[in-house]
């Protein structure tokens, strides 16, 4: 492993994070970072801390690869900078593109969200059913309840969402599909999306999503009506404001190549998956359902294709990232440990073989993807990747920021530090991980692995 002279500080001297909360998002980033956003994204204000240490500008252009709901990209818009995502999970690349576009007049949003809620409202009434009853008069009816088809219904987490706050929600999307305008359409979806994981399901979220307490009933309407005029107040702020180009790519972080013109980016603020057992599809998969953008397992496969190899669900046969760190002795060592804790242990499961490969995977896709972004970066660009220290394989500790920093080093790029973002304790071990920003350059010069 080569040595790396690195920085290890608290980042953005002269602001306090309490571990706690350093996560969170703040009360002043709730504007359009809160239309819909992953749980335990990385915060707007860490975006912040980045864009003014790289000093970036209007004119410039900002990069993220792994861009989520668009945390970076919001950002980046708010401060007038044009900027590029990348995103494999189509929810996550839908919620990026409707959250960067302001061009909505905010009164004609919640307007036409009520007329849809009022065709949804008659429609419930006709079945006796109230959306938001006092009493629990809607607790008889289950005769004709909406479901979905079979195949949908096998995508979702078990009791993810109850029968009756299901049959609201099919009927407010047939309602949504009768009277369907371009102009309202994506806004009003995603807000349905929001009032889904929050509000109308029983999902909860911890390290992993999980069933929350079965809610008989649940207010959908009035719930999604809640979202849609969060919307309208944002945007009755943001009207009139800059017009920074975004662009938001469906795509596989690892072939960018041809995304991205050559010498077209000035700077990268991104948080890529970590190494750990979280399926990141699992997260987004009721409202991913619900909407139409998984319909079947042939569907989702093609969508855990489209990404790093983060955790032992999206592996496959003939995956090959590995070879990219093949020469690299800590990775190597690291998925030899795990395997040999593995035999030690007793463990056989199919999931739990795959361990170690599943690590050398992971950080052969970083090495890729690394590898291919290369091309599409200016002189002096720089870079921050937002990841974290890992103990989900039986307890080995994977380094995730230090590992990093030595494949791109090895790629030909200057580590100009590893910076402190925050600790958190392993939920197995109570140990303290390192959340860290491995904060890289690149000098503009061809490797002999540039090929």
């Amino acid at each position: 492993m080569a040595v790396i002279t690195t920085t290890s500080k608290t980042l953005a001297p002269g602001r306090s994070y309490k571990n706690g909360n350093a996560n969170k998002l703040q009360a002043v980033d709730e504007p359009v970072h809160d239309w819909y956003r992953f749980v335990l994204s990385f915060p707007p204000h860490l975006v912040e801390d980045y864009i003014k240490r790289f000093d970036l500008q209007p004119g410039q252009t900002l990069l993220d690869p792994f861009c989520g709901t668009g945390t970076t990209l919001v950002t980046a818009k708010m401060r007038g900078i044009a900027s590029v995502g990348i995103e494999a999970n189509v929810m996550a690349h839908f919620a990026s593109t409707v959250k960067v576009d302001w061009s909505v007049t905010p009164d004609a949003l919640s307007e036409h969200a009520r007329l849809v809620a009022e065709c949804a409202a008659q429609k419930l009434a006709a079945q006796g059913i109230e959306d938001d009853p006092l009493f629990y008069l809607n607790s008889r009816v289950r005769s004709h309840l909406l479901r979905l088809d079979p195949e949908k219904e096998k995508l979702l987490l078990r009791d993810s969402i109850s029968p009756l706050p299901l049959h609201k929600t099919l009927v407010l999307l047939e309602a949504l599909q009768q009277h369907q305008h371009k102009t309202y359409h994506r806004h009003e979806l995603l807000a349905l999306a929001k009032a889904l994981v929050f509000a109308i399901s029983n999902l909860r979220f911890g390290p992993e999503v999980g069933i929350g307490k079965p809610k008989e009933d649940a207010p959908v309407l009035s719930a999604w009506l809640n979202e849609v005029d969060r919307m309208a107040r944002d945007l009755a702020i943001l009207q009139g404001g800059n017009d920074a180009k975004v662009i938001v790519h469906l795509a596989d972080a690892r072939e960018i190549f041809s995304l991205l013109k050559p010498n077209s980016i000035d700077a990268v603020i991104t948080s890529p998956p970590y190494p750990n057992e979280k399926d990141y599809t699992r997260t987004t998969r009721l409202e991913s359902v619900l909407l139409g953008f998984i319909n079947n397992h042939a569907e989702l496969r093609a969508l855990k294709r489209r990404l790093v190899r983060s955790n032992t669900r999206t592996v496959y046969k003939g995956d090959s990232d590995d070879q990219w760190i093949a020469g690299h002795p800590e990775i190597q060592r690291l998925a030899h440990a795990i395997e040999q804790r593995r035999i030690e242990l007793g463990k056989t499961s199919g999931f739990e073989r795959l361990y170690g490969r599943v690590t050398k995977l992971y950080f052969g896709g970083m090495a890729r993807h690394l590898a291919e972004l290369r091309r599409a970066l200016k002189p002096g660009a720089q870079l921050a990747y937002v990841v974290g220290d890992q103990a989900s394989y039986l307890r080995v500790m994977i380094r995730t920021g230090q590992l990093l920093a030595d494949i791109a080093q090895s790629l030909g790029y200057e580590v100009a530090g590893i910076d402190l973002f925050r600790t958190r304790l392993a939920t197995a071990t109570r140990e303290q991980l390192r959340e860290e920003v491995v904060v890289l350059k690149w000098p503009g010069k061809k490797t002999d692995l540039a090929s």
